[in-house]
């Protein structure tokens, strides 16, 4: 190792650290709260679907629904929680995953669903209206090609 090198390597070490926050550290994470909770469709448990709690600023939290439709929310790997505040909630299907409902349309992406999480223990249910069955599927504009 050369001597330039040498004399770098315990800057970038103590940069690296002071970037990441250390080992295990808080770093700049927000106050969180634990959120739990269960999903029904028609009060059907919703297995299999992801539930996410988006704040206006922010890392969202997220979990998968169990087979009774229960949830833990995650703020990081390994982390349970919610950033503390309004959040928004909506619903997806987990990649190559298949839901026990099809999520209504009312709950993917924008939703009119809030929580607003507290410090400590918070429990959120919510029982998600199926949409209307025979209900027409939405006139796409443009030509259809066979």
């Amino acid at each position: 190792m050369n001597h330039a090198l040498r004399q770098f390597s315990p800057f970038l070490l103590l940069l690296i650290v002071m970037t990441n926050g250390g080992c295990g550290g808080q770093g700049d994470r927000p106050p969180l709260g634990y959120v739990s909770g269960k999903v029904t469709v028609d009060g059907e448990p919703f297995k299999g679907v992801i539930i996410t709690f988006m704040p206006d600023e922010g890392r969202s939290a997220s979990a998968e629904t169990n087979d009774k439709g229960e949830y833990e929310l995650s703020y990081l790997h390994g982390v349970k929680g919610c950033k503390i505040g309004p959040n928004s909630v909506v619903f997806f299907a987990p990649t190559g995953g298949s839901p026990s409902h099809a999520i209504p349309k009312a709950y993917q992406e924008r939703s009119d669903l809030k929580a607003d999480v507290k410090k400590g223990s918070n429990e959120f249910n919510f029982d998600l209206k199926a949409d209307a069955p025979g209900k027409p599927a939405p006139k796409l504009k443009g030509p259809v090609l066979d």
